[in-house]
């Protein structure tokens, strides 16, 4: 019978590339999520009841067990950027990591893939980047073979950077960027989950930083990200007091409605965050390590950012035929 697998998460941006190359590889697919008639996008990865999305909550005990019984491998994507409500840092990276990968260990679970960040460090002002240190060490601690991924910033059709970025890029002929001279190494998505399941499969051990082929600053991104959507706008830098205001803003809003509204522009905690380069460490075990060449942003970003050109998908067709009307 072919193996099963349990994704925590399994819906989101990265969990359903991984779901999508276990599926090929034959895999049985457990996706665990809150809400599993929104993730029923998966099912058609595989055969008729190869992918089944299963209700789960990674707060609560049960259900983490209930998802996790009989699998031979589970991968934890279950990540969150800002805090919302009852989805705290702490609770996500730290407490529901540390319950996943105890009840793997309960469970006998032969291999266990926990997806933490480029970045993540117990001495960083940002508490994303403390939880998710907090969060390797409470995986090792439960499941000491555990592989830890930390990814960059992903790129990818579902991406909320560059996409963010785009769509920002319309508001005005004027475009500003948060941290100008950040440096940041972005990685194609589904180069992590091949990663992800090359760990599965017994390829990887141990800890493994991934970062694409190209390090820019933050202001360099943004203008690459203009040169694939086709539109011509002054990148500035935001200055530090400015964006400190619109995301103190953005909090304040967001707690005195009690969640309700969500600070989706840029939080206290993100622009800590930016104030740190987010690239691969030279010693780290790495795509180089492993023998796989990581995808380049300019070979997939334009498959997606199309729609963010002023004819969409007709732009290229318009630019011919005005070639065309030249040489008649």
């Amino acid at each position: 019978m072919s193996k099963l697998v349990t994704i925590y998460g399994g819906s989101g941006f990265l969990g359903r590339y991984i779901a999508r190359r276990l599926a090929r590889e034959g895999w049985r697919i457990r996706i665990a999520c809150r809400r599993p008639n929104e993730a029923l996008f998966t099912k058609p990865y595989g055969a008729v009841g190869q992918v089944e999305p299963v209700l789960c909550n990674i707060r609560d005990a049960a259900s983490v067990r209930a998802a996790m019984q009989g699998a031979d491998a589970v991968v934890n994507c279950v990540g969150i950027l800002a805090e919302s409500g009852k989805n705290r840092f702490d609770a996500v990276h730290v407490e529901g990591a540390r319950l996943i990968a105890r009840t793997a260990a309960e469970l006998g679970v032969a291999r266990l893939v926990h997806v933490s960040a480029l970045g993540a460090d117990a001495e960083l002002s940002s508490a994303y980047a403390r939880s998710k240190a907090a969060g390797e060490a409470a995986v090792r601690g439960a499941f000491p073979s555990a592989v830890i991924l930390r990814p960059s910033v992903m790129f990818g059709t579902e991406d909320h950077f560059f996409n963010k970025l785009a769509a920002l890029s319309l508001i005005g002929p004027v475009m500003a960027v948060v941290a100008p001279k950040t440096r940041l190494q972005p990685v194609y998505v589904d180069d992590v989950a091949r990663v992800a399941v090359l760990a599965l499969d017994g390829g990887v051990e141990g800890t493994c930083e991934l970062g694409g082929p190209d390090v820019d600053t933050m202001r360099g991104l943004a203008t690459r990200m203009l040169g694939v959507i086709e539109r011509r706008r002054g990148v500035i830098g935001l200055p530090g007091f400015v964006a400190a205001i619109i995301a103190t803003l953005g909090d304040t809003v967001q707690g005195a409605t009690f969640g309700l509204v969500s600070n989706k522009l840029l939080t206290r905690d993100q622009l800590r965050g930016l104030k740190v380069d987010n690239i691969v460490s030279p010693d780290a075990q790495s795509f180089d390590t492993l023998g796989i060449v990581p995808t380049a942003m300019g070979a997939v970003l334009p498959d997606y950012l199309w729609r963010f050109r002023k004819s969409g998908q007709y732009e290229a067709i318009k630019a011919s035929a005005k070639n065309l009307r030249k040489t008649l």
